[in-house]
């Protein structure tokens, strides 16, 4: 066990080491999250919101909607403030608990009939009674915006206005908003300007002349870095005065709850002092660190009731609203006011001003403890880290991935059903980066690592096996089993002439040397021209043509290979002849045919090699090439294949060994055309060949016996011995030109004379 886990030691210390970095990561941030991981945290939170769906809402808050339907029958917002007054009176007179307007009314109404007569110019002025326009600009009956401070008066409504928070250069010292609760400080020690609370530089109010409401509220819904509403402010901060939202405010007045209390730290050393929470009465409501709440959204836009404010203003369909938090804002596309949320990218604002009431009434906003958050972080990112190594250093990548993917979904899984249905906010993207982290560069490392051995191997193994088999068996891992199969390649036996007479020149040193460079030059020459070497028997080497790379120019190669051994000889000839050695020679047998290749041999050993019949016929021209004096012989089905590429001439028809019929035997001259006078004496002995099949031996003689004369070689002497022998004999019964002599004589040029 300690042996093979030996193997994976690099492995194992470089996800020690990659785990590690991330706990030293998670470290340096402290208690501030990178903007990165703080993003992918978000995602995940909103995968997990349409995961849930929908989830039941309180019941307790209603929308009056400035919805298409009430502009297609009111006519384009702004509306005059008597429809507002009439509006509020009606929801007032139901009984609800507090009404807030996500709605800025920053101006006065330029409808109202006192408006109009109170700002008519002095032309003007001149055609009507100075009194009545007096009497008529004073008359409340025709102020609007009166009629609504008055409506606004009677119950428990509270206003909404803006902040600003850069320098616009309109800031008014007087500008200050009046929010009816008041807001203490725990502890009591710090003072406002201590704690951390988002600032804002001014307010934009309502018109004093509709500021008759119980308590106002700021109504800015901010959103993070992607665009949407995920953390809202439930109090923010200017002039170091803390002011409330307008969703605290409505659910304050409407639990009828006097005050409410900031809690910040006292512990952490800073300039200011994060925020911990609110509390309003007994009720105590979570926040980060700014004093925003982590909105637990419902749903979709129109998870809540909506009520299209025409119908309140026409007591129209209008349900039990008694005991009820209403806010009144607008869906109207028109008007702009849609905010991005986890389920849509159109929410209008104030259903989210809905939303924080009734998570505040639930007590299930969404809490965060960064301390819980950084502890799990940790444990996670070390037994995560540690699980995946052991993985990936005993199972590979592929089960490394399968394990992270299980750990991904496992704490996925986790972080959903222990945390988010409990209303808890956990960010775990650190523990996902880094699992995702270590998968990608232990992988990364185990394959170079691999590779690197696998190339030594495969460099070492090559130098025993064929290359081209090793690639083979490398990609094709299958084909390392005891199974043949039949392809037709063509098969090459080389060896090298007269072996015992130059080994008894040589001690085993200088033998061993020789056959290395013999052995080592022919080879290469070999792979150079797409073989597989596959065997070195003695002094010859056997290699093949087709497999296992397919070769559909298998015959060309062997044969391009066979001509080119001349040119490698003579250039080893230079190094022998120093050392004594000359006239080495080699035979070449080259046959082309169906064989079988594969592995062969025990379970415990075998070769990559070829069988069959064929394999043995070109064994047996290697060997005719003595007979004939020839350096190369191939057989007709190789020649069928090469005849337009090379230069062959026929050599003779014997019938060898273990065949039946005849095999046509030919030599290849070169590649392309020989000289003229090689084509003519060519020409020349194929008359003499087909004299002596026809069983003419007389001209058949004649022929050779000129040949010979002309250019003295075996092959012409191998003929006249038997046509000498044939004039001195009977021809056998049935004879057709082939010699069935299994291995011809060494032919001796006295013989013939």
């Amino acid at each position: 066990m300690l042996k093979d886990l030996s193997f994976s030691w690099p492995a194992f210390f470089l996800g020690c080491g990659l785990t590690a970095a991330t706990c030293t990561i998670l470290y340096l941030c402290g208690g501030e999250k990178p903007s990165l991981i703080a993003a992918v945290d978000n995602r995940t939170m909103d995968i997990m919101f349409r995961i849930r769906g929908v989830s039941n809402d309180s019941g307790q808050v209603v929308i009056v909607d400035i919805d298409e339907k009430s502009l297609s029958i009111l006519g384009q917002w702004p509306w005059s403030r008597n429809i507002m007054a009439k509006i509020t009176d009606h929801l007032i007179q139901s009984g609800v608990r507090a009404i807030g307007y996500d709605i800025l009314f920053a101006e006065q109404d330029r409808s109202s009939p006192a408006y109009f007569f109170s700002h008519l110019d002095k032309k003007t002025a001149l055609e009507i009674p100075e009194n009545l326009v007096q009497t008529l600009g004073a008359d409340p009956a025709l102020d609007y915006d009166q009629m609504f401070a008055t409506s606004l008066s009677r119950g428990p409504t509270i206003l909404g206005y803006g902040f600003q928070f850069v320098d616009d250069g309109l800031k008014s010292n007087d500008a200050q908003p009046f929010p009816s609760g008041v807001i203490r400080l725990d502890p009591a020690t710090l003072q406002f300007d201590r704690i951390s609370l988002i600032p804002a530089f001014r307010a934009v109010l309502n018109h004093s002349s509709v500021s008759a409401s119980q308590s106002e509220g700021f109504i800015n819904v901010l959103t993070d870095d992607s665009g949407l509403a995920r953390q809202v402010p439930l109090v923010m901060v200017m002039n170091n005065i803390p002011y409330s939202s307008l969703a605290l405010e409505v659910f304050r007045v409407g639990m009828n709850i006097p005050d409410m209390t900031i809690h910040a730290s006292s512990r952490i050393k800073a300039n200011l002092q994060p925020v911990l929470g609110l509390s309003l009465g007994d009720r105590f409501i979570p926040t980060d660190s700014i004093g925003q709440i982590f909105v637990n959204y419902r749903g979709p836009s129109g998870t809540f009731d909506y009520i299209s404010a025409v119908d309140v203003l026409e007591k129209k369909r209008v349900p039990e609203l008694k005991d009820k938090f209403v806010f009144i804002g607008a869906s109207a596309t028109g008007l702009l006011d849609l905010k991005a949320t986890p389920f849509g990218s159109a929410v209008p604002g104030v259903e989210i001003n809905a939303t924080i009431v009734d998570n505040l009434i639930q007590s299930d906003a969404f809490t965060y403890d960064r301390m819980t958050e950084i502890g799990l972080n940790y444990t996670l990112i070390v037994l995560n880290g540690l699980a995946l190594t052991l993985v990936l250093c005993f199972l590979g990548p592929v089960a490394g991935g399968v394990a992270t993917a299980g750990f991904l979904i496992c704490m996925m899984l986790g972080n959903y059903f222990y945390f988010f249905l409990n209303h808890q906010y956990v960010g775990i993207s650190l523990p996902l980066i880094s699992s995702i982290f270590i998968l990608l560069v232990m992988s990364i490392f185990k394959a170079f690592r691999e590779g690197k051995s696998r190339r030594f191997i495969q460099s070492a193994f090559s130098r025993y096996v064929a290359p081209d088999v090793v690639d083979h068996l490398i990609k094709t891992p299958k084909a390392l089993s005891l199974t043949g199969q039949e392809k037709i390649l063509t098969v090459m036996f080389c060896d090298i002439r007269g072996f015992t007479t130059l080994s008894e020149k040589m001690t085993p040193q200088q033998l061993g040397r020789f056959m290395n460079q013999f052995l080592t030059a022919m080879s290469e020459k070999i792979m150079e021209n797409s073989g597989t070497v596959d065997k070195f028997i003695g002094d010859a080497v056997m290699a093949f043509w087709g497999a296992p790379k397919s070769d559909p120019e298998h015959a060309e190669h062997a044969v391009h290979t066979a001509l080119q051994f001349k040119g490698v000889l003579e250039n080893l000839a230079r190094t022998w002849e120093k050392k004594g050695l000359s006239g080495v020679s080699v035979g070449v047998g080259i046959n082309t045919g169906p064989v079988s290749v594969g592995n062969f041999g025990s379970l415990q050993r075998f070769d990559y090699t070829v069988m069959g019949d064929n394999v043995n016929l070109a064994s047996r021209l290697e060997g005719a090439n003595k007979n004939y004096g020839t350096s190369i012989l191939i057989s007709k089905a190789t020649r069928d294949l090469i005849q337009e590429k090379f230069f062959c001439r026929f050599v003779d028809k014997v019938q060898v060994k273990g065949r039946q019929q005849p095999e046509d035997l030919y030599e290849p001259l070169c590649q392309g055309l020989p000289s003229q006078d090689i084509i003519d004496e060519i020409r020349v002995f194929e008359q003499g060949v087909e004299a002596f099949q026809q069983a003419d031996f007389k001209q058949a003689k004649k022929i050779f016996s000129q040949l010979d004369q002309t250019n003295p070689c075996r092959l012409y002497l191998s003929y006249l011995d038997r046509i000498n022998g044939y004039l001195e004999s009977s021809v056998p019964p049935g004879w057709d030109g082939a010699e069935r002599r299994e291995r011809l004589p060494v032919v001796n040029r006295l013989t013939t004379k």
